[in-house]
């Protein structure tokens, strides 16, 4: 008889990390869901469908509409290039997430509290509430943008509606998490559906579009161009979505062994991979609707979501144009205030290992996007709504190379991963983007605050 057969656990030494005792990640759902040990590759595939979905709707949220918009606008289809190289690094950097998950049995804020000390884990647990209430005042904003253009609703009114946000949230979650997952999948299928529309009454050029995919030296060479090229980089990778992704991917109830653990990485890898190259879609088609609408006609100004929708309907001569525009940002904005409240209850947890009841831990995460976002728009005036936005993403690209770097250094180490741990050549690769983000956030800060 075979002893050494896959299904056998682990040894101590391999598991590494998992000798320590700790509470599983979100416990409410943790390995909650089944996953087939038997049948075809696309039914073992389908049970890990999902994640990857909720993790995607951050690299489409309001913060991103703005980087794109203001890139098609002024450049044309130019910086569709950085679109898709931003894209591939976080297909990386997800996958990554999604592994150290799986293999550690650990979310990313818990496998920080369990490698660094108090001082630097209550730093990094500050510096990642900042992030999550940046990322969800940009969602905040932006539904509230959206139920003005739809319905004339003053914005301080829709900032205050999205409170309910997290009732919508507990509800599916005491459901169970396939409803949470259900409704991220449906409310993508309608954002992609709205951009499909965009496209036949846009009607791009097909030669610009392909010719954009292709970096150019300009990119580099014109000041203006690469700012707007570092805003979608630092837009595009949200450090928030790297905590949730190693903790949602634990609600798939796979195999505790080597080759358990194994299948489930690369089942979950394809589920991110999937659903951020419709992500993609979505931030090019952004892009693609700014540069043939407003590049072509010499709206280059054109930066504000609100300005957009309004020239939507005049420009291509029709009022559904403007109607499905609202539609995409406000299934947009919904999304992601669903995940965002999920990361930070992840966040709390993990890095504290405080435990509150779901509906005081959600209101706390809520409340510290929306008590800015209220008093700004009250005391400034609904003018201010671009300037939030800016502001939400350089916080997230200040906060990013603190949750990326700890991520490829736990990936890489074979004494933490066990079997798992990154091949040397994503260890090299995932190093090259988390100095080249490091880098080019801290330029982008620099240009922020010097000009």
């Amino acid at each position: 008889m075979n002893m050494s057969a896959p299904r056998v656990k682990e040894s101590q030494s391999e598991q590494g990390w998992r000798s320590k005792r700790h509470a599983p990640s979100l416990p409410e759902v943790y390995k909650s869901m089944k996953v087939p040990t038997k049948g075809s590759f696309f039914r073992k595939l389908l049970a890990f469908v999902g994640p990857g979905y909720l993790v995607a709707v951050g690299y489409m949220d309001p913060g991103n509409w703005a980087t794109d918009l203001a890139g098609g606008a002024m450049f044309g289809y130019t910086l569709l290039s950085v679109i898709l190289i931003s894209n591939l690094m976080a297909i990386v950097l997800q996958s990554l997430s999604a592994r150290l998950g799986i293999a550690t049995g650990r979310d990313l804020a818990q496998a920080c509290r369990d490698h660094y000390s108090k001082p630097v884990n209550f730093g990094l647990w500050i510096l990642c509430e900042l992030a999550i209430a940046a990322c969800d005042l940009a969602e905040v904003i932006g539904s509230a943008i959206a139920l003005q253009l739809l319905f004339g609703m003053p914005l301080i009114y829709g900032v205050l509606l999205t409170v309910l946000d997290v009732l919508l949230v507990l509800f599916l979650q005491n459901k169970g998490f396939r409803y949470i997952e259900a409704i991220v999948i449906s409310l993508i299928a309608m954002i992609m559906l709205c951009f499909v529309a965009e496209m036949v009454l846009s009607r791009p050029d097909l030669g610009g579009v392909l010719s954009g995919f292709v970096p150019k030296a300009e990119i580099v060479q014109n000041p203006a161009m690469l700012y707007i090229a570092l805003g979608i980089l630092g837009a595009t990778v949200m450090p928030h979505n790297l905590y949730l992704h190693s903790s949602i991917v634990q609600t798939r109830n796979y195999e505790d062994t080597v080759q358990g653990k194994k299948s489930a990485i690369r089942f979950a890898t394809i589920d991110s991979t999937v659903a951020l190259m419709l992500a993609l879609f979505v931030n090019a088609a952004i892009l693609i609707l700014s540069a043939a609408t407003f590049h072509a006609t010499g709206h280059t100004e054109v930066a504000e979501i609100q300005d957009a929708y309004q020239l939507l309907t005049p420009l291509l001569g029709t009022g559904i144009a403007s109607v499905l525009f609202a539609v995409a940002l406000l299934a947009s904005g919904q999304n992601s205030t669903l995940t965002g409240t999920l990361a930070g209850q992840i966040v709390m947890e993990g890095f504290l290992n405080i435990r509150l009841k779901p509906w005081i831990r959600r209101l706390i995460t809520r409340a510290i996007a929306v008590i800015p976002a209220v008093l700004v728009i009250g005391i400034v005036g609904e003018q201010a709504t671009g300037s939030l936005l800016i502001l939400s993403q350089v916080i997230l690209s200040l906060q990013l190379s603190f949750a990326v770097i700890p991520l490829v250094m736990f990936t890489s180490d074979r004494k933490k991963m066990g079997p798992h741990a990154a091949p040397r050549w994503l260890q090299l690769l995932s190093w090259f983007i988390a100095i080249l983000i490091a880098v080019l956030n801290i330029y982008l800060l620099y240009g922020t605050f010097a000009y």
